[in-house]
């Protein structure tokens, strides 16, 4: 299993001002038209599904939803890292064709047994309803792993992952890890993430060569509380900088399947050498343009995208003044 590529383009030259590059890209200045699909929906957040341009795509919406800003600025970050992640777009619009008033109530509403008649009042193939601020995801590239049991991937399933069978190396995992503490990813169930065959890696028989560990639900981030400054200030990076041992005990559910871990030297060196040239600029741009900074909720510090980056520099550099951790080897040979 993999969980980090070498980006293309240094962390240091990406707009993270802009909606994540790739197949199906959409501007974030755009208007998009999309149809209606009849599709039950999980999770507790507003969303349909819908086709565009022949896509099925998943739509999320609602000027008070904080996981839109929060999946869009972990999405943009995470990508320019090249850790693998569902692309999360914002639009200034999405004019969904056939949709009823409240796209999401009505599928609640067939879900728990309702008419149709009744839930889908207000519905038509000739209706249109515009959601402005809305946010698509675009799925990473690849197909889901076939007989690889249930869907998604827990946290603490990174521990089994093999570098001599062609997965990550300890390193790469260890970074990964260091970034879900630092975004607060406490909402790690494994419905969150998923396994993906990217392009080349299917084998005849069927199976995948390394498949790709992809994060898919990033919305309970910079928080805990979902877009919370002052909470997400307050969220230490490590329980022991000396030992270098991150947690996230202290968070929602525990932390969720994120059990406490011994980070190795080599990942704590690969996360600072991604992030460390991520300038104040390209992150004040992230926060703002992606709607943290302008959140209803949020008080008046959190208005200023400076004060978000302020906390982002002050948890690289707790990073950065850790350790020395433990070689990886070392970790390897006792267990951990």
């Amino acid at each position: 299993m993999r969980v980090w590529t070498r980006p293309t383009t240094a962390p240091s030259s990406v707009d993270l001002g802009v909606n994540t590059p790739g197949p199906g890209f959409l501007d974030a200045t755009k208007d998009v038209d999309c149809d209606f699909r009849l599709e039950p929906i999980g999770g507790t957040t507003p969303k349909f599904h819908c086709t565009l341009n022949g896509d099925r795509v998943k739509v999320k919406y609602g000027t008070g939803n904080p996981e839109i800003p929060a999946q869009v600025a972990a999405s943009r970050l995470l990508s320019a890292l090249g850790f693998a992640v569902d692309r999360m777009m914002l639009v200034h619009s999405v004019r969904c064709h056939g949709c009823p008033p409240f796209p999401a109530q009505a599928l609640e509403c067939l879900q728990k047994g309702g008419r149709s008649s009744v839930c889908l009042e207000g519905a038509s193939p000739s209706h249109v309803v515009t959601f402005e601020g809305a946010m698509i995801e675009r799925p990473f590239p690849g197909d889901p792993v076939p007989d690889a049991g249930p869907p998604g991937w827990a946290w603490f399933e990174l521990d089994a992952i093999d570098p001599e069978a062609g997965g990550s190396s300890r390193a790469e995992v260890d970074a990964l890890r260091l970034m879900a503490v630092l975004l607060a990813h406490w909402d790690n169930k494994a419905d969150n993430q998923r396994l993906v065959c990217t392009p080349g890696r299917l084998l005849p028989d069927g199976s995948c060569r390394t498949p790709s560990a992809v994060l898919h639900d990033l919305g309970a981030t910079f928080g805990p509380l979902k877009v919370d400054l002052q909470n997400w200030r307050q969220v230490p990076t490590w329980t022991d900088p000396q030992q270098c041992r991150v947690s996230m005990a202290t968070l929602p559910f525990n932390g969720g399947t994120f059990a406490e871990h011994a980070i190795s030297e080599e990942g704590r060196q690969l996360a600072l050498n991604l992030l460390r040239p991520i300038t104040a600029a390209q992150a004040n741009r992230l926060f703002e343009t992606s709607g943290i900074s302008r959140y209803p909720s949020v008080l008046a510090a959190a208005r200023s995208p400076q004060s978000w980056t302020d906390v982002l520099l002050r948890k690289i550099d707790a990073i950065a003044n850790a350790g020395p951790c433990t070689p990886a080897a070392v970790l390897h040979a006792r267990g951990e």
